[in-house]
Formats: C-alpha cells, sequence, structure tokens
C-alpha cells in the first residue's frame, strides 16, 4: 500500500523579485530543505531569464566575476532545441542554458509556508559555476550545514560543497565531483570513519541503464571508493535516476527518496517544449523511496518499485518542464516527513507523508 501524500504549493516565480530589471523569473524550484531551531530554512534555486526578445535571436545569459550576468546573442538558425532548458550550438555541437540559477534563503514557521525571505543570496562566483548554481541539498552533520550544489559552465555539471551554520554567510569547499556528476546527496553521519555520499555520473557514452553510485570520504572533499548502487529498472525511471534526498536514520535503514524519469520513447506521458516544434521532450519525473543498510550504505535493503509520488496536481504538470516531481529535501517532524521537491521546473512544493506508511510501503 502506498502512503498517503498530501501535497502544498509553496512557492512560485511570482512571488520573487528578480535579481534585476532585465530579468525575469521563471523558476522558484528545487530546494535544499534544513530545520534550524524553530524554523525550515530552504535554499531556493531562482532561475532567470532575459526580459527582452529580439526577433530571430535567441540570448543566453552567463557570469563574469567582474561583470555579473552578461548576455551571448545568438541567431534562432545557428541552434537547435533540445528541451525547454537546453539549446545546442549547430557549429560546435556544444550547449548552453537558456537562463541562469543562483540560491536564496527562505524561512518558514510551519514548514508549508514562506514567512521571510532572507538578503543572503549564494550567487555564481568561480570559473566552474559560469552557467549558475543549481538544486543544493542540505545535510546536517554536527552544528555544520553541509550544502552539495552542482556548479554549471563550459566545462560541464560539476557538483561542489558549501557549508554554513547560520545560512547567513557560507564557506565554499570547492569542485568534489568533477563533470558530469549530479544529485550528490551526503550522510549525515560517518559510517565506518567515513563521510558517505549518494551520486550520479552522466555518462556520454550510454554502454548501459542510468545509474546511481556510492562514494565515501574522509574529509568532506576527497572522495573515492566509488560503486554502483542501484540502476533504473521499472518504466518510471527509465530514462534517469539519481539523489533526491538526504537519507535519514530510521529503525529499519537508511531511508532517501530519489528520481526517476520516464523515457519519452512512445510515452504518453512526454510533453514537448513551448516551442514544440524544434525542442526535445523530457521524460515525467517521479519519486521514489529506498532503504540503505545502516552499516553498510552499499547494500539496498528495499527500493518502491512504483514511484511513491509522481506528477498530479496542475503545478506538478505544466511550467517551464512540464510532468515534474523533483525531491531535494526533507525535514522530520515526529512521524511526519516533509519532502521538498520542484514542481514542473517551476514552483517549490512540499509532500507531507508518514514514515511509517512510507516504511510499510518499502515491505
Amino acid at each position: 500500500m502506498f502512503p498517503s501524500v498530501s501535497r502544498t504549493l509553496m512557492i512560485r516565480p511570482e512571488d520573487v523579485k528578480p535579481s534585476r530589471d532585465d530579468l525575469t523569473v521563471v523558476g522558484t524550484f528545487n530546494p535544499g530543505a534544513a530545520q534550524l531551531e524553530d524554523e525550515v530554512v530552504l535554499l531556493v534555486r531562482i532561475a532567470e531569464r532575459l526580459r527582452e526578445q529580439r526577433d530571430g535571436y535567441c540570448g543566453l545569459p552567463r557570469w563574469e566575476p567582474e561583470h555579473g550576468i552578461v548576455v551571448d546573442w545568438i541567431t534562432e538558425n545557428e541552434i537547435d532545441w533540445i528541451d525547454p532548458r537546453v539549446i545546442r550550438n549547430k557549429k560546435d555541437g556544444l550547449v548552453r542554458l537558456t537562463f541562469t540559477s543562483h540560491l536564496r534563503v527562505a524561512r518558514s514557521k510551519d514548514g508549508r509556508t514562506v514567512d521571510r525571505w532572507c538578503e543572503e543570496r549564494f550567487l555564481p562566483e568561480s570559473e566552474w559555476e559560469e552557467y549558475g548554481v543549481e538544486d543544493p541539498r542540505i545535510t546536517q552533520i554536527g552544528d555544520t550545514f553541509y550544502i552539495s550544489y552542482v556548479a554549471v559552465s563550459r566545462h560541464g555539471a560539476a557538483t561542489a560543497l558549501a557549508s554554513t551554520k547560520d545560512f547567513e554567510s557560507f564557506v565554499r569547499h570547492g569542485v568534489i565531483f568533477c563533470p558530469e556528476n549530479k544529485d550528490v546527496v551526503l550522510f549525515p553521519e560517518r559510517i565506518d570513519g567515513q563521510y558517505v555520499a549518494l551520486h550520479r555520473p552522466n555518462t556520454a557514452t550510454p554502454f548501459g541503464t542510468p545509474e546511481m553510485w556510492i562514494a565515501r570520504s574522509p574529509d568532506l572533499v576527497h572522495w573515492g571508493s566509488h560503486s554502483p548502487l542501484l540502476g533504473g529498472s521499472s518504466a518510471w525511471e527509465g530514462d534517469r535516476v539519481g539523489g533526491g534526498t538526504p537519507p535519514i536514520r530510521t529503525e529499519r535503514g537508511w531511508l532517501a527518496f530519489y528520481h526517476g524519469s520516464a523515457s519519452c520513447h512512445g510515452s504518453a506521458s512526454c510533453h514537448g517544449s513551448e516551442r514544440s516544434v524544434t525542442a526535445g521532450k523530457v521524460g515525467a519525473y517521479s519519486a521514489g523511496a529506498l532503504l540503505l543498510d545502516l552499516t553498510d550504505p552499499s547494500r539496498v535493503v528495499h527500493r518502491s518499485r512504483q514511484a511513491i509520488f509522481g506528477p498530479e496536481t496542475d503545478f506538478e504538470r505544466n511550467g517551464f518542464v512540464p510532468n515534474v516531481v523533483f525531491p531535494t529535501g526533507i525535514v522530520e517532524r515526529d512521524d511526519m516527513l516533509h519532502v521538498y521537491y520542484g514542481a514542473a521546473d517551476t514552483c517549490t512544493a512540499v509532500a507531507e507523508m508518514s514514515r511509517s506508511d512510507v516504511l510499510a510501503a518499502l515491505g
């Protein structure tokens, strides 16, 4: 039996003022989440694209350390649309994002509504963050919150690490997984004296099905002992599979929500983009759950063969990328789990469910 899931829409693009007058917010999604004293703190990905539109051109924003956001204008006949998020340059075959992202701090007393937006922003700074910083995951270890996030640039999509104690100032620790690697989630304690992470290598050559991997580190910066953990084995996770929320300790094992996407080949659940004539298609994203052994997290104890929850509501089915549920944060409140996720690459929402019901659904 699947758990009962209550969903609440929390943040929409129109709730957030753009960082500059020449930009418009197209996404407020994929938040990291943490409990800090009596508040839930969200680190929300803010995606912005150019307000100006030029006939026959596509404007592609990027960050420069000295100037902030600058724009490269490319003629429409020079590019192919891969999906609403990505274009490919016909001349060199390289891809670019149609927007850029940074992170903002929001705070909530009840975990369902935003009480206040803070002034703090986590902005791109380095060469490997040229196209933005994305999809933070937050894990508390001791009195420090560690934030793994995606750093996107012409070098590819890497995973970098930052830390904070108060979400008012941040320390950057650099790239910890080189391109192409995303969806890194950290375990909240050492296991056998080592830190542990789940990660998603994105190989260019499709020798096998998509996989999630596990790795270990003595210091959170230098990672090794890499091994595959699981791959997509069901239709709902046949195209992509990767980490979602940081694992939490339960009496039966490490519980983590992860994401999977359905293959678009012949799938009725796939939708074209706003530019449906030229754009590719993105399969529906859903959330699954898995249990890992407490002492050997490389051993999968149970996993959901069907999605725990997928795109059903209007705000999950319609947006910048339709049909997306993408879990990225989790907060425990007694027996209730608050799973924070991105909806349709547009909004932030929270799904509430009983921890005991989730564990029962895993067998």
